[in-house]
């Protein structure tokens, strides 16, 4: 059995008034890919915002090897080896390729130059085009660079938030496999995914949450084929 990389204690997350997330537990093996599934609203990126320090919780715990990292801010999160690709991409649309990526590794003083190899070889794509600016690639590209950007930070723990939005079947089983890949080089996968279909054909584990709670959970395959969960969730 893995050992737990991280572990989630009664987490509350709140927005003014409204309850995003009310007292989920989970725990994520690590070298896994874990995913959480469940409709728009219903407390998945809220989870994923508290882990990686952009939002204060509420209350529960956050716990990283073993380490409470409920209340450090975003770059000390980022230090200990948990990073976020966030929702939209969010790469800077007027620098280059190879710009973006060096600001994954900003709080890093050591050598980049085998990681970004290591990035390369990952993603192709990212080194014919490491000259051209990030708002010129296709949006299939910009989520490659959003993925890369991240693991120059050597994350143990990488967050993914939709990966898939937006792009074209055909990209997004590229996605997937890039998501495998990363996790088979050791890297630990925490995804929210809309497609709930390939979040669970990827997935060691999944959990449902509905409205800021967990209402379900097993492995992926476990997860594809119930019966609720294909109704809710994969249109069967």
């Amino acid at each position: 059995m893995a050992e737990t990389i991280l572990s989630i204690q009664d987490l509350k997350v709140n927005y003014g008034g409204i309850e995003a997330v009310k007292e989920i537990s989970f725990e994520v093996p690590e070298a896994s890919i874990i995913t959480l599934i469940g409709s728009n609203g219903a407390g998945k990126s809220s989870t994923l915002r508290s882990i990686a320090g952009l939002v204060r919780p509420a209350g529960g715990k956050i716990l990283f090897r073993g380490d409470d990292i409920t209340h450090l801010n975003s770059s000390d999160i980022v230090k200990k080896g948990i990073t976020l690709v966030p929702e939209g991409r969010k790469i800077f649309p007027n620098l280059s390729v190879l710009e973006n990526l060096r600001i994954g590794a900003y709080l890093r003083n050591d050598d980049i130059s085998g990681d970004l190899q290591w990035v390369y070889e990952l993603f192709p794509r990212l080194k014919e085009r490491s000259w051209q600016a990030g708002g010129t690639l296709s949006g299939g590209e910009q989520q490659m660079l959003a993925v890369g950007r991240a693991l120059m930070s050597l994350p143990k723990l990488i967050m993914m938030d939709e990966p898939s939005l937006g792009l074209a079947p055909i990209v997004v089983k590229g996605i997937f496999d890039i998501i495998r890949e990363i996790n088979n080089q050791g890297v630990t996968v925490l995804l929210i995914e809309q497609n709930a279909n390939m979040a669970l054909k990827t997935a060691d584990f999944a959990y449902v949450l509905e409205t800021g709670r967990i209402t379900m959970s097993g492995s992926g395959q476990e997860l594809l084929v119930n019966e609720d969960v294909r109704k809710a969730y994969l249109g069967t």
